[in-house]
């Protein structure tokens, strides 16, 4: 309640992707199937790596950790948004549209670090494969998610914190199907310069400064590839990062997307669509790329289910005997 006192707003309205009645139960069925497969695929990875002593790498625990995120980055959205149709109300309370800000804000800045740390990985393994296990240790491992969950915590409190100065007008509808920042800012009624500057410090965080890592880390990966005589050695070597590759530029490929057409068109609708494609699409599909192009994790995945499948049986017996 200090929150509205504060403000003078108690509510807003998310007006998700389309205001005509025909979309929405389309809209509920794709992204309530979307969702459950994001959550599933992602936790399968995690179940996958967590059993499988083989994988208790730290390749695979970066990668455990990014499944991790995922489904909470989708989870801060999307289940909302299934209420809001389901029960044919797009309100979300000041507070509320706050905290899903502040955690949306939190797994975006997550998901950019832990891909930044995993392409270090991949550097390290690649260019230095003697020294690779000494150096990627499980204290080092445990050290740099910590200070990539310290650093998403900390920008997405100024965010927040930058955004509840901020005095609103009584026109408090969302062209969103979250509470995005940049769509909460153009709605205030007050001085919003301080709010662009931090937004602005946020996107070079959050973009420039992961994705200049990541780019530098791949120029020393393909230079030492191109230095290996052989071409199976190259190819060997190239396959151990491709999966790492393809979510990187799935991500920053839609992010960047997003942000050339919101640029270009203007359309709040446009914008919110095209969002879905870093916010929902990406999550969903890193599990298949991880899976689809690693034989490690198909075969932990196998023996995992394979574990499941023969304590079913096991378990029904014993209850038919009690």
């Amino acid at each position: 309640m200090e929150l509205s006192n504060l403000t003078g707003v108690s509510e807003f309205l998310l007006l998700g992707l389309s205001e005509k009645p025909e979309f929405q139960p389309l809209i509920f069925g794709l992204f309530l199937s979307m969702y459950l497969i994001t959550v599933l695929g992602n936790l399968l990875i995690i179940l996958a790596v967590s059993s499988d002593s083989h994988l208790h790498t730290p390749t695979y625990f970066f990668l455990s950790n990014l499944s991790l995120v995922d489904i909470c980055f989708t989870s801060t959205t999307i289940p909302k948004m299934l209420v809001n149709i389901q029960t044919q109300s797009k309100v979300i309370t000041y507070e509320g549209c706050i905290t899903q800000m502040y955690f949306f804000l939190l797994f975006a800045g997550l998901d950019n670090f832990l891909l930044t740390v995993m392409a270090y990985d991949r550097f390290l393994a690649i260019c230095h494969p003697l020294n690779y296990m000494v150096i990627m240790s499980p204290w080092l491992c445990g050290l740099l998610v910590l200070v990539c969950w310290i650093m998403s915590v900390q920008h997405s409190l100024l965010q927040c914190l930058v955004v509840l100065q901020l005095s609103f007008c009584p026109d408090l509808e969302i062209p969103h199907f979250f509470c995005e920042i940049k769509q909460m800012v153009q709605l205030a009624c007050s001085d919003i310069f301080l709010n662009n500057m931090v937004m602005y410090f946020g996107a070079g965080l959050l973009g420039g400064g992961p994705l200049i890592g990541i780019i530098y880390s791949y120029s020393k990966i393909v230079s030492s590839i191109w230095g290996i005589p052989s071409a199976q050695g190259k190819y060997k070597a190239f396959s151990t990062c491709a999966s790492h590759l393809s979510v990187v530029s799935l991500f920053y490929g839609t992010s960047l997307g997003v942000y050339l057409s919101s640029a270009a068109t203007h359309s709040s609708y446009s914008n919110a669509t095209a969002s879905v494609m870093y916010t929902v699409v990406t999550p969903m599909l890193n599990p298949f790329i991880y899976s689809l192009r690693n034989k490690d994790i198909k075969r932990a995945l196998k023996r995992f289910v394979g574990m499941v499948a023969t304590k079913g049986p096991i378990v029904l017996g014993l209850k038919k005997c009690t």
